[in-house]
């Protein structure tokens, strides 16, 4: 067949070429909405390889709509959940992302048990993708089709929306190793909330350990907060006077539990030594210095909206490494 009797390449054959979804290459053809540097950049050697021509029509189209933003979705059980820290720098990563683009990234609350908030996101069509945050099972059920190929989770994940996460599992490990090598025996563990599944991994570890080493588990609760960790900090010592370690599931709660402990004459790391999980920028400069494990936020935020905006398929599951960062306090 000569070039002459070929058909004209439509938009599907661009999109196959680039390895990309039809969504995306028909915004990069438009020169509107997002998509990352990558996939411009393969859409555009597609077009030139096809020679591609548009129908204007359908630029004029595509055109016409207004501004366009991806949506950090939090899931929470009020609205103070968008005030975390840890939420902050999710957004100012896809931020990084999205900006090249000239697209815009909101916030918005999910109420914990009402997943079908989602459906309002999926109608508005200045919403180009989501990033869920916090995500739970009741919500990954809850995303609505027309949502699939342009959602992804900081957290667990589904068959049809991808998850990307720290390996929390290793890091607190390697964190209550680090207890166990130094001499603590008798550790107790303050939790995240019950109802977030990816706070369960570190527990899981913590009762893993403690099995393998005969030791005895003491768990209680907390919610990330400094204010749950205080709290804990106290009952630990009302319950278990032996306690010589807490292992906190975030640093912020680590930080009221030395709060908690100071109060009450006890000595961080002489009787009692400390560790937290996230490694937040106050960890090294508090007296003492908190103990910790990585939480590269940034890096996994921006592999989510990169994936949100890239359109292609990726793997269900990415989990970014953690490692102990050794400190004063343990």
């Amino acid at each position: 067949m000569t070039a002459a009797t070929q058909r004209p390449a439509t938009l599907e054959d661009v999109a196959r070429v680039a390895g990309v979804s039809r969504s995306t290459a028909s915004r990069v053809i438009a020169g509107t909405g997002f998509a990352s540097p990558a996939a411009r950049e393969r859409v555009g050697a597609a077009v030139d390889q096809l020679g591609y021509v548009p129908n204007p029509a359908a630029r004029a189209l595509v055109r016409g709509g207004g501004g366009v933003r991806l949506v950090v979705a939090v899931a929470g059980t009020s609205a103070a959940v968008l005030d975390d820290p840890y939420v902050h720098r999710v957004v100012g990563s896809a931020a990084q992302v999205c900006a090249p683009a000239g697209i815009g990234v909101a916030l918005h609350w999910l109420p914990l048990g009402q997943p079908s908030s989602l459906d309002q996101l999926a109608r508005d069509g200045s919403v180009c993708g989501v990033v869920l945050v916090n995500t739970t099972t009741d919500l990954l059920d809850a995303v609505p089709r027309s949502l699939r190929g342009r959602v992804a989770s900081i957290g667990i994940g589904s068959a049809t929306v991808p998850s990307f996460d720290v390996d929390n599992d290793t890091g607190a490990s390697e964190v209550l190793r680090h207890l166990y090598a130094t001499g603590r025996r008798r550790i107790a563990m303050v939790t995240g909330p019950r109802w977030l599944p990816c706070s369960q991994r570190p527990v899981a570890a913590y009762r893993r350990l403690m099995r393998q080493a005969g030791l005895p588990e003491r768990v209680l609760p907390g919610d990330f907060t400094a204010a749950s960790g205080r709290a804990a900090g106290g009952e630990a010592l009302r319950r278990w006077p032996d306690v010589d370690a807490i292992y906190a599931i975030s640093d912020e709660t680590a930080l009221g539990v030395i709060a908690a402990l100071r109060d009450s004459g006890v000595r961080v790391p002489g009787d009692v030594a400390v560790a937290g999980f996230d490694d937040i920028p106050l960890a090294g400069m508090t007296a003492p210095a908190l103990t910790t494990a990585s939480h590269p936020v940034g890096r996994i935020a921006v592999a989510a909206a990169t994936a949100v905006l890239d359109g292609r398929p990726t793997a269900p599951q990415t989990l970014f490494p953690s490692a102990l960062v050794a400190r004063d306090s343990a």
